[in-house]
């Protein structure tokens, strides 16, 4: 038997995406975001509205940063979503981030998360809050690198929001191997 929970945006996972700008006065800012994805081979989308300053600082610099959330810093991920850039200014350094210019955009790195996609602005669409960046580069951290050159995901610890219980997780086991047990059915 399965329980209705009607139309809402409720799926796993969903990514704890931290954005980053630089404003007007290249003042660092973030935010978290959990609605948005990899939607083309180079490309990110995200559902954004118009009045958070981080859009604003977007639409200005036509780049931004999209850093995976962690778990050793949930805090300060959570607090940058519960407070507005256009009421608290220095709120990325209130979280205890700290940015280093991205090489490929007009944007922060946050030093403090080790995974980030630098994304230059594709369009953004006010009226369905679609916002769309070009990768341009994935920075990672050295200090979540295997000895095998790949990410660690262990290391690099990216937590999920759960929208059924409005909560934040970790990202668990090794569950298979993509792209290569289904060959098992052929």
């Amino acid at each position: 038997m399965r329980k209705n929970f009607g139309a809402k945006p409720l799926t796993y996972p969903q990514p704890v995406f931290i954005i980053a700008t630089y404003g007007e006065d290249g003042t660092p800012d973030a935010m978290n975001a959990a609605w948005g994805g990899i939607s083309e081979i180079k490309e990110i989308s995200m559902c954004l509205s118009a009045g958070h300053k981080t859009v604003k600082n977007i639409l200005k610099r036509k780049a931004f940063t999209v850093s995976m959330a962690d778990a050793a810093h949930i805090v300060a991920c959570d607090y940058v979503g519960l407070v507005s850039g256009n009421n608290v200014p220095d709120k990325f350094e209130r979280a205890g981030f700290h940015a280093t210019k991205s090489e490929f955009v007009d944007a922060p790195l946050i030093d403090e998360l080790a995974v980030a996609v630098e994304c230059r602005l594709i369009d953004y669409n006010p009226d369905t809050c679609i916002l769309r960046g070009e990768i341009v580069n994935v920075s990672v951290d050295e200090s979540v690198i295997g000895e095998d050159g790949k990410v660690d995901v262990e290391k690099a610890a990216p937590v999920i929001f759960d929208p059924f219980n409005n909560e934040y997780r970790k990202i668990g086991a090794k569950a298979g191997n993509a792209f290569s047990d289904g060959k098992e059915l052929k």
